[in-house]
């Protein structure tokens, strides 16, 4: 299959590249905030305009001479975005005028020998294009004048940049959807570095301050023919540690990630074991019916005899009895130990989250269940199952059609769970039960 062509946009600090990938992607993926340095990593975006599909890529800010090791790992990421891109919008502020970053900025990229286009924002009026002329002096034979918040120049700027795209329709349609999986957890546990080993690449930037990823990004890979979609987040903290507006945002951008995803890598520090907010970080995910695979991190750092394991898995299923079925790894995403394995995990659960049991032999489950433990009376009363079925997959739904819908106690529901476990290999997932009253 072609290859999608890929547009990166790049520029200072808070000139709107975040507001102009929302714009163009149609959808409010990148942090948008009226601050600078709000995007750090790279953040991407599969994009059909007019039929044309691309992958646009958002840039952190661009500062060429900062040697403030955060702002120089910003730049190395823009520097690799524009590695990729075969098209770069440069972005400017229109209402700043040029300035000295913009006019080295244009220097910079004239030696990557892309494509630019040139593109000034924030102009929303006559007002405004008076300003534009002092731009020319880069050099260039066009100019954009956008609004990336508005609207207004965006589509003419778009219709030249993806003149000689392909159209969507060339690419093929029919290949199978990657596995979606979020990796979350508390900052600094490990998550960007992760992503990093299993993609192979600088993908993310790893740096040791808490809260160095901010927005959701997203990775895709292939490993043994199958496709995954890795969802690196912002760490969750708790509510009364996010002070920062931007944190706000990062906390929702996690949260959002884990709704995108089917199977959730809850990543927790080994050598501060299972805390509470890794809890409440599982939770999130067991609350909206995701899979999730518990990964130890950092389990280099700890020093190890026979029973250290049984303990830490103790520990954790102490901490998350709601989520006893999910699968735990010990890894070290420093040294790569045990990383491969996570990888047979997310295949072994997402076959088992994806799995449907037919009609029949779920009955027949039932009814030996009920033999073999009757239901409790409700409001002295018989209680009985009529039928069961299973109604939808990721998770794992099954309806039950009981005589009193409210009468069924949550033990025996736990153990009609239990046994369709059991009975059908959902050892790892998440199932649900719904129970109504038979018609």
């Amino acid at each position: 299959m072609q290859a999608k062509p890929v547009i990166a946009i790049v520029g200072r600090p808070n000139v709107g590249k975040s507001t102009l990938f929302n714009r163009i992607a149609g959808k409010q993926k990148a942090i948008v905030i009226d601050e600078p340095g709000a995007t750090r990593d790279r953040n991407y975006m599969d994009c059909v305009w007019h039929d044309k599909a691309f992958t646009l890529i958002d840039t952190g800010g661009f500062e060429p001479a900062s040697e403030e090791r955060i702002l120089v790992q910003m730049r190395e990421q823009t520097n690799l975005a524009i590695e990729e891109a075969d098209v770069i919008i440069f972005l400017m502020d229109g209402r700043d005028g040029l300035t000295p970053s913009d006019t080295e900025i244009a220097r910079q990229l004239r030696g990557r020998g892309k494509k630019v286009f040139y593109a000034a924002n924030k102009v929303d009026g006559a007002r405004h294009e008076e300003l534009l002329t002092e731009f020319y002096r880069l050099g260039i034979d066009e100019l954009y004048s956008i609004s990336a918040r508005h609207g207004p120049g965006v589509d003419e700027m778009l219709a030249a940049l993806t003149d000689d795209f392909p159209e969507a329709a060339e690419s093929k349609e029919d290949e199978a959807q990657p596995i979606a999986v979020a990796i979350v957890g508390k900052p600094n546990v490990g998550k960007s570095s992760l992503v990093n080993l299993i993609s192979g690449r600088q993908r993310s930037i790893a740096n040791p301050i808490p809260g160095t990823t901010r927005d959701a990004i997203d990775t895709t890979i292939k490993v043994h023919g199958q496709s995954y979609l890795l969802i690196d987040t912002a760490g969750i903290r708790r509510k009364n540690k996010i002070s920062l507006t931007l944190e706000k945002y990062s906390v929702i951008q996690a949260l959002k990630s884990i709704n995108r995803c089917e199977i959730a890598l809850v990543l927790i520090d080994a050598e501060e074991g299972m805390t509470e907010q890794d809890a409440k970080i599982a939770g999130l995910a067991y609350e909206r019916g995701k899979a999730c695979v518990i990964v130890v991190n950092k389990w280099d750092k700890i020093a190890k005899d026979n029973a250290t394991v049984g303990k830490y898995v103790e520990e954790i299923h102490d901490k998350i009895k709601f989520m006893d079925f999910a699968p735990i790894v010990f890894i070290s995403a420093v040294t790569g130990q045990r990383a491969p394995k996570i990888f047979d995990l997310i295949n072994e659960v997402y076959g088992q989250y994806s799995k449907r049991v037919d009609t029949s032999p779920l009955n027949d489950l039932m009814e030996r269940s009920i033999r073999k433990n009757p239901m409790p009376r409700f409001q002295n009363k018989t209680m009985s199952i009529s039928y069961a079925t299973q109604t939808g997959v990721r998770p794992p739904t099954f309806v039950l059609f009981v005589s009193h819908a409210k009468g069924v106690h949550f033990s025996y529901e736990r153990y009609l769970m239990n046994a369709i476990r059991s009975g059908f290999g959902f050892d790892k997932v998440p199932i649900r039960l719904i129970f109504r009253k038979k018609r």
